[in-house]
C-alpha cells in the first residue's frame, strides 16, 4: 500500500505532539524523531525504500524532479501542510539508499519574547542600515531567530523587505511592511544573483539566508554601506570566529581592504548554542556583538582580534550596550533555574572561571 499525504500528516503530527525539531527517515528503518537534542525512535514498522519513494513525490514541488527521482542524489526544499506546519526537507542517498530530514518549521513565526531571547535583539532589530549575522552550528535555531527578527520588524516598521532563502522556511504575512520572500532555485539562480537583483527591487532590508562566498559576502558590505539593513547566517561559532571566517574568505591581497569594510559596516553578531533546559525544552544561549569603537579597532586591525571576547564582557556590564559572552548568558541561564549545573560547566569556555563565580556570587 502506497505511503499517502495522510500518513506523512500523522507522522508529523505526532512529531508536533511530542515536540521534536526533525524527523529522520532511511530506507527499512523506523522513523526518528530528534527531541532536545536526542534521537528517538518512534515505535512503528520500518519504512521501506518504497515508502520513502513515495514520500519524495509528496515532498517535490516539481514534476520534473519527480520524474527523475532515481537520477537524484541530494535534495532540498520545502513542503507546506495547511493549517499545521511547513516542512523543510533534505533527500539525500547513502549506500544505495534513501534518507529524508525533515525539520518543522511551525506556521506561527515565534516572536523575540516567546523565544526567550534579550530584549536588546528588538534593539539591534530596529537598527536602520549596516550588517547583523546570526551564528552558530546546524541545528542551532539560527532560522528562528531571524524570523523573529523580521518578524519584529514588520510589527514596527513599514519598509520593504527582500529575503533570498534555500528554502524559504517562515512565511511572513504582511503586517506594517511588504515583504518579498524569494526561493533560491524557483525564484532566482543563487545568493549573488538574487542579492544583486534585491538591489534593484528598492529594499530597505535585505535577509540573505546564508553567506557561502566571497562574492555574496561582498555585495552584502556593499549593500550595507548604500544604506541597507542586511540581515545573514554563518555557520560559525562566536563573533571572533565569524570574523576570522569572512575575512579568510578573500584573497590575502584583498583581505585589509575587507577588514576596514567590515569594520565599518559589521552592526553585531549573534552567536547561539541549544542548552537542555530544565523545563523540558530547550533553551537558547546567545553571544552577542555590538560594534563599538574598540570592536572596529580590532576589526580593523588596528588591535588585536584576540582583544573581542573581552571588549564584549565588559559591554555587559555597561548600561544600555547589551553585549554578553556565552558564558555570562549561561550563568544567568544557571541563576534562573533554566539549566542545570551540568548542563552549564559542559557548555562554558572554562569551567574553573565558571565555578569561581559561583563562589563569588
Amino acid at each position: 500500500m502506497a505511503f499517502s499525504e495522510k500518513n506523512l500528516i500523522s507522522l508529523v503530527k505526532v512529531a508536533m505532539d511530542n515536540r521534536a525539531s526533525d524527523i529522520h527517515l532511511r530506507t527499512d528503518e523506523t522513523p526518528c524523531l530528534r527531541i532536545r537534542g536526542e534521537m528517538i525512535p518512534v515505535q512503528t514498522k520500518s519504512f521501506s525504500i518504497e515508502d520513502l519513494k513515495d514520500i519524495s513525490q509528496i515532498l517535490f514541488k516539481n514534476a520534473a524532479l519527480s520524474a527523475r527521482l532515481d537520477q537524484i542524489q541530494e535534495q532540498d526544499g520545502g513542503h507546506d501542510i495547511p493549517e499545521l506546519c511547513r516542512l523543510r526537507y533534505n533527500f539525500y542517498r547513502y549506500n544505495g539508499k534513501i534518507g529524508i530530514i525533515l525539520r518543522i518549521v511551525l506556521n506561527q513565526i515565534p516572536t523575540i519574547d516567546q523565544l526567550g531571547l534579550k530584549p536588546v535583539i528588538k534593539k539591534i532589530s530596529e537598527t536602520h542600515r549596516g550588517l547583523i549575522l546570526v551564528t552558530g552550528a546546524t541545528g542551532s535555531g539560527k532560522s528562528t531567530t531571524l524570523a523573529a527578527m523580521i518578524n519584529h520588524i514588520n510589527e514596527v516598521r513599514a519598509s520593504h523587505i527582500v529575503t533570498i532563502e534555500d528554502p524559504i522556511e517562515y512565511i511572513h504575512p504582511q503586517k506594517k511592511s511588504r515583504i518579498s520572500q524569494r526561493e533560491i532555485g524557483s525564484d532566482t539562480e543563487g545568493f549573488s544573483l538574487g542579492l544583486r537583483a534585491a538591489l534593484r527591487q528598492d529594499p530597505d532590508i535585505i535577509l540573505i539566508g546564508e553567506m557561502r562566498d566571497p562574492e555574496t559576502i561582498a555585495i552584502a558590505l556593499k549593500a550595507a554601506e548604500t544604506g541597507h539593513l542586511v540581515l545573514s547566517t554563518v555557520h560559525t561559532t562566536n563573533a571572533l570566529n565569524t570574523i576570522g571566517r569572512i575575512i579568510s574568505m578573500f584573497p590575502k591581497e584583498e583581505q585589509d581592504y575587507v577588514r576596514k569594510r567590515l569594520a565599518d559596516n559589521l552592526y553585531a553578531t549573534i552567536s547561539q548554542r541549544m542548552l537542555r533546559s530544565t523545563q523540558k525544552s530547550v533553551v537558547i544561549a546567545q553571544e552577542i556583538m555590538i560594534t563599538n569603537p574598540g570592536i572596529k579597532e580590532c576589526i580593523s586591525g588596528e588591535e588585536p582580534t584576540s582583544r573581542i571576547p573581552t571588549i564584549i564582557a565588559q559591554g555587559k556590564n555597561k548600561s544600555g550596550v547589551g553585549s554578553q559572552t556565552f558564558d555570562q548568558h549561561i550563568m544567568e541561564l544557571y541563576n534562573e533555574g533554566l539549566i542545570t549545573k551540568e548542563t552549564a560547566l559542559s557548555a562554558v569556555s572554562s569551567e574553573s572561571d565558571f565555578l569561581q563565580n559561583l563562589l563569588v556570587e
